[in-house]
């Protein structure tokens, strides 16, 4: 996956600014960005900045870990434990 230019706190900032009220071609501008870009980070943190400044940051754990031990809580690793210390061979 394509790492972000820009930091999720640089993106608040922008779309910030953009509530402020200055022109979305002098912002686009500014800050390098197309209007594709602006408003697919507008609807991605949602039109109200305030609530993505009081989210949890996104280095957090992924919303879809979140569900692995629910799907694969049967599963289990069954792996022979080597006593000699030797490396197991699979």
């Amino acid at each position: 996956m394509r790492k972000s230019r820009f930091t999720e706190s640089q993106i608040v900032a922008i779309l910030k600014e953009g509530e402020a009220g200055v022109a979305l071609s002098e912002l686009t501008r500014k800050h390098g960005i197309s209007r594709a870009t602006y408003f697919n980070s507008r609807a991605k943190y949602g039109v109200s900045v305030s609530e993505v400044a009081r989210a949890p940051s996104s280095s957090a754990t992924p919303r879809w870990a979140a569900s692995l031990p629910f799907i694969y809580g049967h599963v289990t690793l069954d792996l022979p434990i080597a006593d000699s210390g030797e490396r197991p061979c699979y």
